[in-house]
């Protein structure tokens, strides 16, 4: 009969589980309702697939991304077991035959969103399944006081009505002990079996480096690093302009981020993996179905959201457990533009009040009254009409979303896209000939790459700012441009349906709603200020802040001696011969100057050179032709 350890090696080829994935297994086997905390890169997914494996019936897996569930349905598909994505995309023709494929084609996994589980036809369909096992992925989405709430994940307990006698998995690699409690309690979980792996990374070596010049600085710590690298940023149009910066310096890198086509994350995904493009510039768009082990280095140019999102980038480094470095660039305006934009984007009960008081102007809803059908609605063409910052007023829809105040459909994903059809001097005629239509001519020239050559996304917001032009008078130009035959132009659908949910009674209406958006404003500042608390610390070793975060006590009384703030507390004369072994581990057939060394290592240049110059007459290492040091072979 099959074990855990047999199906671990026929279908993914591993011959044995990393530590506590095997207990996991052994619990969820015995019917026990299960919470299990394993950091980024823990393997949580083998945590269910492999039991689900094991016993007859499918396996339902709820998670929160469309693109999560499809990168592990093609994992599974890629191990020859079967498993289905259950997303808006499919017509209700195509779920019944998902079912019936559930049913009597040996399927194994069923993944499905929280939204979709809420359907009485879905839940219908999953009584008449065998379920082996629920596991529930991203779990402290349940949670307000976790760093991703959402609020369709309330709604979960129904699995235990659905099917009693099915083990619940619950799964999340970043939770305090607050969100730990909320996803019992959410889940009606009353006596679980709770595996909470360590915070704390032995091979990870934490750097925050305070520069003003963030870009000088990354090329020197680049310069001494060798593997592949992430490099993390807050916004979309900086990974392109970054990736440029940094090949024109001979640094091979790609770009990622949630507004590219699925074809151009794959692309870019790709060349990463097989290292034709070794460092990735990316949003934390990049993440999900990441297992590189190799990766040497996470650097972040931007403050992240919460030490959540930060410890979930910073442990995609170092996954093969040897020495790797998670690294933050920071200085003062970085931090301050963090809470700046915060306070730009993330709704107040006086900012949602505005934009619910619009929308019931913009859609003439009477006091009293609730609309019985849906509206079109266009967030763009909403926020142009009442000048509306765009990303807090989708927020501020997530709330009342969130509140039961309105619902708002999802809106298509696939983005706009362009191709120029006309070129070389036909094109220098045509602008001369329309010149209300050169300079978005020029500025579409000079932002997108490629985009004679193949039909390219673009971002109709950017392009609408740098212009100066409203929504409508821009996409007035790009349907121009279209008929007169100078570009194909395929507009995205963004219309969604909005529907009140109650009937308009201000100022009661958001009133009674306010203390929650109060507590959720806080909720989220406070972790961005934990960031900054974080990037700011010289007091307390860099590792056990983080473990505090996470009411984890240090595995050692003493500090972890690697990270800055351990460092610097050191004495002032530094103990040459560990100066030396750190410098010859840095190196070793990788050549670097004195100023690399000293930055990879946040050590004085002066110190450095002067081991240097002892390491040389010592016979240990020697001096490139260029000016860097090497390792001495053992034949020289």
């Amino acid at each position: 009969m099959s074990g855990p350890l047999d199906i671990l090696q026929k279908y993914w080829g591993y011959a044995d589980f990393r530590p506590m994935q095997e207990a996991i297994i052994q619990s969820i086997l015995s019917k026990n309702d299960t919470l299990v905390l394993l950091p980024t890169g823990g393997g949580k997914s083998l945590c269910y697939q492999v039991p689900a494996m094991l016993q007859k019936g499918v396996c339902i897996v709820v998670s929160p991304l469309i693109a999560l569930m499809h990168d592990q349905v093609e994992q599974l598909a890629n191990r020859h077991i079967k498993a289905i994505a259950l997303t808006a995309q499919l017509s209700t023709e195509e779920t019944i035959v998902a079912f019936d494929n559930l049913r009597y084609g040996h399927y194994k996994f069923l993944y499905l969103s929280p939204e979709k589980l809420q359907s009485p036809f879905i839940q219908e369909k999953i009584n008449q399944l065998t379920v082996s096992l629920f596991a529930i992925d991203e779990a402290h989405c349940i949670s307000e006081w976790g760093h991703d709430f959402r609020p369709s994940y309330l709604n979960l307990k129904v699995l235990k009505s659905l099917k009693p006698e099915a083990p619940l998995l619950a799964l999340t690699a970043t939770a305090t002990q607050r969100v730990c409690q909320d996803i019992l309690q959410h889940l009606l979980i009353e006596n679980p079996t709770v595996f909470k792996a360590s915070f704390y990374r032995d091979n990870l070596t934490y750097r925050v480096i305070h520069t003003e010049d963030i870009q000088g600085r990354l090329l020197k710590v680049l310069s001494a690093l060798s593997g592949s690298v992430i490099i993390y940023t807050n916004y979309r149009k900086d990974t392109r302009t970054l990736s440029q910066f940094l090949n024109a310096r001979g640094h091979k890198s790609g770009f990622y981020h949630g507004g590219l086509t699925s074809n151009e994350k794959q692309q870019a995904f790709k060349d990463w993996m097989q290292d034709k493009r070794p460092i990735m510039v990316a949003t934390n768009a990049f993440g999900m179905g990441i297992d590189k082990s190799s990766v040497r280095a996470v650097i972040h140019i931007d403050t992240p959201a919460s030490i959540e999102h930060f410890v979930q980038e910073a442990g995609r480094a170092g996954r093969d457990q040897k020495s790797a470095f998670s690294i933050c660039l920071t200085n003062p305006y970085k931090r301050s533009n963090a809470l700046d934009r915060f306070k730009r984007t993330e709704p107040t009960v006086a900012v949602v009040k505005n934009v619910y008081q619009q929308l019931n102007q913009y859609f003439n809803i009477a006091l009293g009254t609730q609309p019985c059908d849906p509206f079109d609605f266009s967030l763009t063409a909403f926020c142009d009409i009442y000048n509306l910052n765009s990303r807090q007023t989708q927020k501020a829809l997530s709330v009342m979303q969130r509140e039961g105040i309105l619902s708002v459909s999802q809106q298509s994903e696939r983005k706009s896209i362009l191709q120029f059809s006309m070129a070389g001097r036909q094109l220098d005629e045509y602008s001369d000939r329309n010149p209300s239509k050169s300079k978005l001519i020029n500025l579409l020239l000079r932002t997108y790459g490629g985009i004679f050559e193949r039909a390219t996304t673009i971002d109709e917001s950017f392009l609408c700012k740098k212009l100066r032009l409203s929504n409508k008078r821009l996409i007035s130009h790009l349907e121009d441009l279209h008929k007169d035959g100078v570009l194909m132009y395929e507009p995205t659908s963004n219309q969604a349906k909005l529907r009140f949910l109650v009937a308009r009674e201000e100022p009661y209406t958001i009133n009674r709603i306010a203390n929650n958006i109060e507590r959720q404003y806080k909720v989220k500042l406070d972790k961005l200020t934990a960031v900054i608390n974080y990037l700011t610390n010289t007091q307390l070793c860099s590792k056990h802040l983080l473990l505090q975060y996470f009411e984890e006590k240090p595995v050692a009384a003493d500090s972890c001696g690697d990270c800055d703030v351990c460092r610097k507390k050191k004495s002032t004369t530094i103990d040459l011969p560990e100066m030396a072994h750190q410098i010859l581990s840095l190196i070793g057939t990788n050549p670097l100057d004195s100023v690399s060394i000293a930055t990879a290592l946040d050590l004085p240049e002066k110190e450095v050179l002067h081991c240097l110059q002892v390491l040389l007459e010592k016979n240990k290492i020697s001096l490139t032709s260029r000016n860097t040091f090497k390792t001495k072979q053992p034949a020289e």
